[in-house]
């Protein structure tokens, strides 16, 4: 087996790490993006919520209400905080598999070069292999025509 058949082998297993890994940074991405959205709804709500309790209370509310309002948005604002937590560690989690893909089509690429380097220099050690032999058959028959011929 030539060296760029066995490196072939190489490039297969690498090109297949490197696209694992694209599937994984994919799905990381997919996870950020439903948590910042997850994470601006709750901000909206939030805020639409807080909105609706000023809007109450310049009417007057009694004290249980305005209390189930305060825990309520305390809730809200944990619920918030908590999300908040989530998009910072699924970023992060997405940083480090672009980094790790990243990696991945690295070593694909320079595999990939190798393969295309030893197969061009296998082309090019049979291009002289079959000159070199035409060469031979050449000289061959020429001298075999001077012989012939009695030169």
């Amino acid at each position: 087996m030539k060296r760029a058949e066995r490196l072939e082998m190489v490039q297969n297993v690498v090109d297949n790490q490197e696209r694992r890994r694209a599937e994984a940074l994919a799905l990381s991405e997919r996870q950020v993006t439903e948590s910042e959205t997850k994470l601006a709804e709750l901000q909206n709500y939030h805020d639409s919520y807080v909105r609706g309790f000023a809007i109450r209370a310049e009417s007057g509310i009694d004290g249980n209400l305005a209390r189930d309002y305060q825990a309520f948005l305390a809730r809200l604002e944990e619920a918030v905080r908590q999300q908040t937590h989530i998009v910072t560690r699924v970023r992060a989690q997405r940083d480090g598999e672009m980094q790790t893909w990243q990696g991945a089509a690295q070593r694909a690429e320079a595999v990939g070069q190798m393969v295309k380097r030893f197969q061009d220099e296998e082309v090019r050690t049979v291009d002289r292999r079959e000159q070199f032999e035409s060469d031979e058959r050449s000289a061959h028959a020429w001298a075999y025509g001077l012989v012939a011929r009695g030169a």
